[in-house]
């Protein structure tokens, strides 16, 4: 199912008021939440002592399968629900009248819970957040920092010890400007520099990375330098392929899926991935495709590389 960028009529409301005066305002709230992450991030995050309530928020980057690899990964304790949609902003889960394509659909099945009620139930440990793709879209028109903040303070509100997490995801692996270039330069152009640090301002509290598209482009990296690895050559073989065969430039399969829960078991938890099972189940019971013993291990050592090398995932280097 496709990734959509979605331009309503309240999205001109939005662009307008970043306009002039507003973007002024948010220059400022930019520069604002640059200087808070230098304290803000100081100091890593204590690690989990038991296992997490999580709350996922997003859409089909997100999807069924992996936070159900994330519960495994994990183990006995952990808890989680969610609320999806196809291509949907933060903006999009927060407003009523906006419609989520995708919902009935997305939202099919016993993890579901109503966003703004879950959250504002202060039971979960950690919120993790993501925003639609293509994310200039999703800042320009959708006012990314301002429903951050949002839900940040939603949760906050409820429970002043839940942890916000942003997860930065990736776009269509035949982007014009390559796919590697954009995960290079998307991250403090946007998902940084465009969302969290002017959120962080509104906020004046800690709002972490969960760095999926690093790791992405990293074990992407790492496979090419190998001359691939058991079958794992280019980034398309972490992609899954549409049903007249072509590839999906943007969902990821069950070798994506597993990469991607593990980097999330990673930062929530403060725990090398390093020898977690790598044969894992879908949501629906059935068995995964999984990696080699070989590949699976490459991931693991990559995540937490890449994990430890950010300091706003909150976990210690």
């Amino acid at each position: 199912m496709p990734v959509f960028t979605r331009r309503s009529a309240v999205a001109g409301l939005l662009a307008l008021t970043l306009g002039g005066a507003g973007a002024v305002v948010w220059r400022m709230r930019r520069k604002r939440g640059e200087k808070d992450a230098e304290a803000l991030y100081a100091q890593p995050l204590t690690a989990p002592v038991k296992s997490l309530n999580v709350f996922h928020l997003g859409h089909s980057l997100v999807g069924r399968d992996m936070p159900a690899m994330l519960a495994q990964l994990a183990g006995d304790g952990h808890g989680y629900h969610s609320q999806l949609g196809w291509g949907t902003s933060l903006r999009d889960h927060w407003e009523p009248d906006v419609p989520i394509n995708g919902f009935v659909q997305e939202n099919d099945h016993d993890k579901y819970r109503d966003a703004k009620q879950a959250i504002a139930s202060g039971r979960y440990d950690a919120v993790v957040l993501t925003e639609m793709v293509e994310i200039a879209d999703a800042v320009r028109y959708h006012g990314s920092a301002d429903y951050l903040s949002r839900w940040a303070k939603l949760a906050w509100d409820a429970n002043s010890n839940t942890r916000i997490y942003l997860y930065e995801t990736w776009h269509h692996t035949d982007d014009d400007a390559g796919w590697l270039t954009r995960i290079d330069e998307d991250l403090r152009r946007y998902w940084q520099g465009r969302v969290t640090y002017p959120a962080l301002a509104a906020s004046k509290a800690p709002i972490h990375l969960i760095p999926a598209g690093q790791v992405m482009a990293t074990f992407v990296r790492a496979v090419q330098a190998a001359g691939g690895v058991d079958g794992i050559a280019t980034q398309a073989d972490l992609f899954a392929k549409r049903d007249d065969g072509t590839p999906d430039t943007i969902h990821f399969n069950d070798l994506g899926a597993y990469l991607v829960a593990l980097t999330h078991y990673a930062v929530l938890y403060h725990r090398p991935p390093l020898g977690l099972a790598y044969e894992l189940l879908r949501a629906d019971g059935s068995a995964a495709n999984a990696p080699s013993a070989h590949a699976a291990e490459l991931m693991q050592r990559v995540v937490w590389d890449v994990v430890r090398r950010h300091r706003e995932t909150g976990v210690a280097t």
